[in-house]
Parts: structure tokens; C-alpha cells; sequence
């Protein structure tokens, strides 16, 4: 089988690849956002830099882009290669059995023109985030949800909200079921990196603050509480701007690592000495990092959007769920309960530990990961 993947150069797409590295599966990567290669097997054949322009650039074009999309997509193809092109050639080439596409907005939409021409080619669409959760609320992209979703013969998605949303879009093929979005983990491997509860000395934040994001809210909030939390370290990652500079301009003792600064193992090791996590969204998908902190014994105050992190927290039972992420007073609340209840956190850790590795484990998400391409008919 030949399996073509389409996908942003992310790290839970590599360790999806790399679930298939003992297989007899022909695997190719197409980098549709023009970004590079990634770091993956050696025997994935990748298809990088391939924007190229058939014009020169036009005064305005951006322009015309951000304010008249719908126009400026008309015209793009007597502008540059388009994805839909690109594509075309690599079917051609290679002939692939199976295309694999995660996310719907910029890996899916682009595509779809040749993916209608090249009927016979099974599409695999991988739900990421909030790619039917908020966009289906946005008249335009509600129609070309549809429309891919037309299309797709086989979904897979990382919670069980989407799959019903999916259902009410229109999509009518079969789906996979769900997988965590960059795969399982051997779970053993971070064992040594988690420490006892009584020695757990940190907060952890996720610093994400855009669209979605809103991380702000939670820094705003523990900043108010800075004299009941003196004793704990509060490490903020994936930071951005917005968020550090916050950090910065109120000379806050809080530990900040901005995005891409710092890698996914060293996060595990701080959620492994941390006594609580921080996740704060108003739309996601099932959060990895939520999952991962999980599984390393950090209890978790995650936001809700759409009830998806209600499908594995039981408010109060093994985390606590943010129901409105621009309230820091409630936020406050939730971090104060989370501290002061030590029974709950002993509780939770074995809850979780357990929920981890039901769900988490990597032989089992491996060998699922396989069986998605085998039982493809």
C-alpha cells in the first residue's frame, strides 16, 4: 500500500509516521505548507518547496487576499502552482492508494478539487482541533467543511464530539474511531521522570494566547494568588508574545519558555514534577498536552469547549474543568481547590494513571494505527 500523508510539519504527525516504520506500507509526506522538510524515517519520500510562482508578484496581492478571499482564490491559480496542482503531480508520479490528510483548513480545503478529480483514491481525513468545532459556526467555512466532507471515505478523530459533528456536516463514509493525535507513548520510558506527590513543587501552564488560546487568563490569575502559591514554581511553555511579554512587563517570578523553545520530553520532565496543570481554551479538540500531563501525575484544570475534555475529566474527580476561560476568578477558584486538596490529587493520580494507560499506551495506538490502514478496503 501506498499511503501519501498531508500535513503541517508537526511533531504528532511525525510520531503518527513513525508508528509505521516496521510496516511494508510505501510511506510519502507532501509539505503543503511549503515549510520544509521533517524529521522523520528515512524512507518516507517527501515532496517539499513546491510553491513556486508562474507571475511575478502583483502590488496588492496580500491585500486582495486578506480582505477578498473568496476573490483571490479565483485568480490564484494564474498566480502561482496551487496545491491542487502540486497534488495532481505527485498522484501522477507515485500513484498512491491512500491520502492521508490531518486538518481540514489548510490541509484539506486545498485539495479537494483533485481529490474530486481522482475519485478512486481512498481520502483519510485526520480531525485536529478545532477544525469542525469553531469553523462550522463561520458561514463560508461551513460550506467547504461540507464539501470535504463530501468527499472523505474515512475519518479518525481524537475525541467523540467531532465524529458527531462530522455526522451532521454530511459526512456519510466510515470512521476509524478514536486514536490520540500524534499516536501513544511508551509510557515507561518517563517513568523515572515523575516524582512523588509530596514533592511536587510546580505549576505548569500552557502558554498558548491567539485564536483560541487563552493562556493570558490564567497567568492574570495567578498572578492575584502569587501569596498563596509562594511556595511552588509556576512554568509557563509554549509561550507566546503576548503571554511573555506580560510575564516580563509585570516582573512576575514566573518561569517562561517561549514557543518552539523548548522540547516535548523536557515538558513531560516538568509536568513529572508538577502538582498541577494548566490548559485554558475557548475551542480544541482533545488537548495533547492534556493527555500527557495525565499520564505523567500533574492533575489537571483544563477548559471544556464542546464538553470534549468532559469525555476523560470527571470535574472533581481527576481534574477540574474550566467551563468558562475568561473568568480568572473562577480559574482562581479551581487552582486553589486543586492545591489545598491533597486526598483528590492522590485520588486523581491513580484515576489517571490508569486512564493513560488505556488510552495512551503506544503498542496498543501502534497496532491501531496499523489496523487503520489495513481495514481499509
Amino acid at each position: 500500500m501506498k499511503i501519501l500523508f498531508i500535513s503541517m510539519p508537526s511533531i504528532h504527525v511525525i510520531r503518527w509516521i513513525e508508528n509505521l516504520k516496521e510496516t511494508s506500507f510505501e510511506l510519502y509526506w507532501y509539505d503543503i505548507l511549503n515549510k520544509g522538510r521533517i524529521e522523520t524515517l528515512t524512507s518516507v519520500e517527501q515532496f517539499t518547496d513546491t510553491s513556486k510562482r508562474k507571475i511575478p508578484h502583483i502590488k496588492g496581492e496580500y491585500w486582495l487576499s486578506k480582505k477578498t478571499p473568496v476573490l483571490y482564490r479565483g485568480i490564484r491559480s494564474f498566480l502561482e502552482v496551487t496545491e491542487n496542482e502540486t497534488l495532481e503531480k505527485i498522484i501522477k508520479k507515485i500513484n498512491p492508494d491512500v491520502i492521508h490528510s490531518f486538518e481540514m483548513q489548510s490541509c484539506s480545503y486545498p485539495i479537494l478539487k483533485t481529490m474530486n478529480k481522482f475519485s478512486s483514491i481512498k481520502w483519510i481525513y485526520s480531525c485536529w482541533g478545532s477544525d469542525l468545532y469553531h469553523y462550522q459556526n463561520i458561514k463560508g467555512h461551513k460550506r467547504r467543511i461540507k464539501n470535504v466532507l463530501s468527499r472523505i471515505d474515512f475519518l479518525h478523530t481524537d475525541c467523540d464530539r467531532d465524529y458527531k459533528i462530522a455526522l451532521t456536516l454530511g459526512f456519510k463514509g466510515s470512521y476509524l474511531g478514536i486514536i490520540p493525535g500524534g499516536g501513544g507513548y511508551d509510557l515507561s520510558i518517563y517513568e523515572k521522570f515523575k516524582v512523588s506527590l509530596e514533592n511536587r513543587k510546580t505549576i505548569i501552564v500552557k502558554g498558548y494566547q491567539h485564536n483560541f488560546g487563552r493562556a493570558l487568563n490564567v497567568i492574570k490569575s495567578l498572578e492575584q494568588i502569587q501569596d498563596k502559591i509562594k511556595e511552588l514554581e509556576v512554568v509557563v511553555f509554549g509561550a507566546h508574545k503576548e503571554v511573555a511579554d506580560y510575564v516580563k512587563n509585570k516582573n512576575l517570578s514566573f518561569q517562561v519558555y517561549h514557543k518552539d523553545t523548548i522540547s516535548q520530553t523536557e515538558i513531560l520532565k516538568i509536568m513529572g514534577k508538577s502538582i498541577i496543570y494548566i490548559g485554558n481554551s475557548i475551542s480544541d479538540g482533545m488537548p495533547n498536552t492534556l493527555l500527557e500531563s495525565m499520564f505523567m501525575g500533574a492533575f489537571p484544570l483544563q477548559s471544556n469547549p464542546g464538553n470534549v475534555t468532559a469525555e476523560i475529566i470527571e470535574n472533581g474527580l481527576n481534574g477540574f474543568l474550566i467551563e468558562d476561560p475568561e473568568n480568572t476568578n473562577a480559574i482562581i477558584d479551581l487552582i486553589l481547590m486543586a492545591i489545598e486538596n491533597k486526598k483528590m490529587l492522590v485520588k486523581a493520580l491513580d484515576i489517571n494513571s490508569k486512564i493513560a494507560f488505556e488510552k495512551l499506551d503506544y503498542k496498543s495506538n501502534r497496532e491501531k494505527i496499523i489496523d487503520l490502514y489495513r481495514n481499509i478496503q
